[in-house]
């Protein structure tokens, strides 16, 4: 064991070691009185002055001591290094007065006042204070140090100077006395130094142990071997409502838990529940979590494991706002958020579940449900009415919910319905029709009155015959084919309509693969001057030729690439090929590519009209774009910014379809027109109904002096011809009376041809100036 340098001793050590050399002042006292009554002792049996000096030396050495030691006994503990130096270095000075005394009773003794008595009286009493300088001086190594060499070294020099070899050797054998003290001193000291410091270090982990336990979020009780509470934390008495921890020592399993039963928090079976797991726990050496529901609405987690020494451990939290927050992410993961029904995900789990289980010959149902002009609504009044009249519709599907009934909001504006246990298509449709006449009817949405109008499909099945995303399909056919007829109604699914589909995704594809590989033509419709009828420009036709199908009319081809998201893609084809087909065709014959809404939704509309110039060569006048006002009602602000950037180009702008929609009027003020397209529908009737003939009077008078041209489509017949040259006169006629649509070699050749009937047509004029 190594022994303890003074230096090494820390303070808090160093200080109480001081502070032990003051701590017995009574067996101090009656070593006094023994010392001084043998030096009387031998006083009065010799007489010899030297031992009354002796005595006298003594009584005032014990004085001082004694009161140096009462002095520190009661006094507070010293706060530092220095103020325990101070109070060792005074106990060493009346401790070595001490020794000096005792040293020179043995001098005298032995040699200076010789006598048997007095030698052997001195070393006795020297000898037995000796053997309390390692007990009573430990803390203080000098001390110990001082001691020995005044209490020893007398008797050493007393026997070497009594000068016979006998004594002389006695003398010497006096060192491994002292060597044997100072050893035994220093190892008492060392042991106390490491019982005093394993002490500290263990208050300093229970210390730490305990404010630990005590700061817990969790509660924690320590079972001992006889499943009673062993340690307990204060969170857990807190839990338990008990004031203190020391509340819970010596507490059973049950009995905690049945204070949770009388409190009405715990159900007894939950007690029983509870306390069979927790033992089975701590009897298996394995964690055990189990979670409480208690009648207040707390959610408490009790887990056990065995811990060492057989001590079971049990901790226990509050866990109520982590349930309460996975309750509410599970809701939000499973119900929609703005209507509280089922969301798709949930919806397809709720019918799975229901489908595998029961009867697998029983029927079932399925319908969607979907708005109809939904978009419409958030278009003109914005998000937020849409999301009002989306939970409206919400609130009456909901009603209809039950147990064989599953109502859930699918995205949007659809909404899916699950029909358990159907008993035939008549009980399907009953409920369908009922459904629906709930639907009918207005809401008032932020004081705006809307009419709810839905589409649906539905499809009827045997369970074990098809499964939910089957179902799911085929109730979108039924949809689809239900909005085609018309809207506000709904349609049952039949083969027919899953052949259609299957047809329809074939064409998707084909139409893709001719979109790939370029297999699409442009065909050009004549526009005529109605001053020289002549053609003065030709709207660019897209066409396809299927393979097998043959034509394809662009009423079906052209509404599938706008589905599947291909449509600008067309639009490029058909605008590079117009502008290499008309760079070839004299000055004064023009082109008009019509493009579509979604070649507006970004800028790169701009670059393809600057690629296809640069790569023809055309003219930028030469070439006219057609906007539909869907475009312009999409996004009217960017719209306008690109057919701004347009007209900086060169380009022509041309308003195709107007009057169609209800906004128009405002467009020609709005926007940098060059020329309006009057729709076809205005000139059906006009040669038989006169508001329609005042009405085109009206739209071409009205654009002339806003410097716009004006074409008017849908010329079928010399009659309508002949009106629009004498009452109308627009600028430019197109329709079937000037032939079909021609290949751009056609164009080129009939460029300088006037048409047979302009001099009818002159000759009416002629007539009508009469």
């Amino acid at each position: 064991m190594n022994l303890i340098k003074k230096n090494e001793i820390p303070v808090d050590v160093y200080i109480p070691f001081v502070e032990t050399l003051f701590r017995d002042g009574l067996t101090l006292s009656i070593g006094f009185f023994a010392q001084t009554l043998l030096v009387v002792l031998v006083y009065w049996k010799t007489m010899d002055p030297a031992y009354l000096a002796v005595t006298l030396g003594l009584l005032a050495v014990a004085f001082l001591r004694l009161r140096n030691i009462r002095k520190y006994r009661h006094a507070p503990s010293p706060q530092n290094w220095e103020e325990a130096r101070r109070r060792e270095n005074d106990y060493i000075l009346y401790g070595s007065m001490h020794g000096f005394m005792l040293g020179a009773f043995c001098f005298v003794g032995i040699y200076l006042a010789y006598d048997p008595f007095a030698e052997i009286a001195a070393v006795c009493v020297t000898l037995a204070s000796a053997t309390s300088i390692a007990g009573r001086n430990y803390g203080s190594p000098r001390m110990v140090v001082i001691f020995i060499m005044t209490m020893t070294w007398p008797i050493s020099l007393g026997f070497i100077l009594r000068g016979d070899p006998y004594h002389f050797i006695l003398g010497l054998l006096s060192a491994p006395f002292l060597f044997a003290i100072k050893r035994f001193a220093d190892l008492v000291r060392e042991v106390l130094f490491a019982a005093l410091s394993e002490e500290k270090k263990a208050n300093r982990i229970a210390q730490r142990f305990n404010r630990a336990l005590n700061t817990m979020s969790h509660g924690l009780v320590m079972l001992g071997p006889d499943g009673r509470v062993a340690v307990a934390n204060a969170e857990a008495a807190h839990l338990m409502s008990l004031k203190s921890p020391d509340a819970l020592l010596g507490r059973s399993i049950h009995g905690l838990l049945m204070r949770g039963v009388a409190g009405g928090m715990l159900a007894p079976k939950d007690c029983r529940y509870i306390e069979a797991q927790l033992t089975r726990a701590l009897r298996e050496g394995r964690d055990r979590k189990v979670l409480v529901s208690l009648a207040n609405g707390q959610h408490y987690e009790f887990s056990a494991r065995e811990g060492s020494q057989e001590l079971g451990v049990i901790t226990f939290e509050d866990v109520t706002a982590r349930v309460e927050a996975e309750d509410k992410i599970r809701f939000m993961a499973r119900y929609d958020n703005l209507t509280g029904l089922p969301n798709r995900a949930y919806f397809h789990e709720l019918v799975g579940e229901a489908m595998v289980s029961g009867d697998r010959d029983r029927l079932c149902g399925l319908a969607v449900l979907d708005l109809d002009d939904f978009k419409s609504v958030n278009d003109t009044l914005g998000h937020p009415i849409g999301d009002g009249l989306i939970y409206a519709v919400a609130e009456r599907l909901a009603a209809i919910a039950r147990q064989d009934i599953t109502v859930s909001r699918f995205g949007g504006d659809e909404f899916m319905i699950f029909f358990d246990r159907v008993e035939d298509e008549s009980h399907l449709t009953s409920q369908l029709d009922e459904i629906f006449a709930g639907l009918q009817g207005e809401v008032d949405v932020a004081g705006h009155g809307l009419r709810i109008q839905a589409s649906g499909g539905a499809v009827l099945s045997r369970v074990k015959d098809t499964d939910v995303d089957a179902m799911i399909v085929k109730a979108d056919l039924a949809l689809y084919k239900a909005k085609e007829l018309g809207k506000n109604s709904w349609r049952l699914f039949e083969a027919s309509m899953d052949a259609a589909f299957r047809n329809r995704q074939l064409m998707k594809a084909d139409l893709r693969t001719a979109v790939e590989s370029k297999s699409l033509r442009v065909v050009y419709q004549p526009i005529v001057a109605m001053s020289t009828m002549r053609i003065a420009s030709c709207e660019a036709l897209c066409r396809w030729d299927h393979p097998d199908l043959g034509p394809i009319s662009p009423s079906i081809f052209i509404p599938l690439a706008e589905e599947m998201g291909i449509i600008s893609e067309i639009s490029t084809f058909v605008l590079q090929a117009a502008c290499a087909e008309c760079a070839k065709w004299p000055d004064q014959t023009s082109v008009s590519v019509n493009l579509s809404a979604k070649d507006f939704h970004n800028r790169d509309v701009i670059q393809k009209v600057r690629d296809a110039l640069a790569a023809s060569g055309l003219a930028a006048s030469r070439l006219e774009i057609e906007v539909t006002e869907t475009a312009l009602l999409d996004d009217k602000s960017l719209t306008r910014q690109y057919i701004e950037e347009l007209k900086q180009i060169g380009v022509r702008i041309a308003l195709d379809d107007f009057g169609t929609g209800y906004s128009s009027l405002s467009y020609l003020h709005k926007l940098p027109l060059d020329k309006i397209k009057i729709d076809r529908s205005f000139l059906m009737d006009v040669t038989q109904n006169p508001r329609s003939l005042e009405l085109l009077k009206g739209i071409v008078n009205l654009s002339r002096p806003l410097g716009l041209s004006v074409t008017v489509e849908g010329v079928e017949t010399f009659e309508q011809l002949k009106i629009l040259a004498l009452q109308v006169k627009p600028d430019l006629v197109q329709g079937f009376l000037f032939g079909s649509a021609l290949s751009a070699s056609g164009i080129e050749t009939m460029s300088n041809t006037v048409w047979p009937f302009a001099k009818d047509i002159n000759t009416a004029k002629r007539a009508a100036r009469r």
